[in-house]
């Protein structure tokens, strides 16, 4: 398994790994709203001179399996930053296969590289074996607010 950084001719595999994750987030009750995202508005975001956020693949056999997409965020007051991971989807049939914990290592690598002071995301309630798995990882749930739990980890 290889884990690499997308490219621009990654933009329709961006836009069906985001598909595939808000149909998850739809069946287990955690999004109910529109997408509004496009390959247009992946071409502006994430492939500009600045991106605003960057995709990270698993990749298996030459076979995208799962992708992450993440950005930095900065704190004044520790004069660090630190990475937001918004998504984090492995396909259906990889789970359980290391997948998850190769994207997340790499996440770790690149915070780590870039003086981060943690990894932070959210994660719903009903997502068991997300929930599961993050710990494992060693990922602490710092507050839950309904069905929403905010994570944090330091790799």
């Amino acid at each position: 398994m290889k884990v690499r950084s997308a490219n621009p001719n990654d933009i329709s595999l961006i836009l069906s790994f985001i598909q595939k994750k808000s149909e998850f987030d739809r069946k287990i009750g955690a999004f109910s709203g529109e997408l509004k995202v496009s390959e247009e508005k992946i071409l502006k975001t994430i492939f500009r001179e600045i991106p605003f956020s960057y995709v990270l693949f698993a990749e298996l056999s030459g076979r995208e399996v799962g992708f992450a997409l993440y950005g930095f965020r900065y704190s004044s007051f520790i004069g660090q930053p630190s990475i937001w991971l918004d998504d984090l989807y492995v396909e259906a049939e990889m789970r359980n296969r290391g997948v998850g914990t190769e994207l997340m290592h790499k996440l770790g690598q690149i915070a780590k590289e870039n003086d981060c002071t943690h990894l932070a995301w959210n994660a719903d309630a009903r997502n068991i074996r997300g929930l599961s798995f993050y710990k494992r990882l060693g990922a602490e749930i710092t507050e839950q607010n309904n069905n929403r739990c905010f994570l944090k980890w330091v790799p």
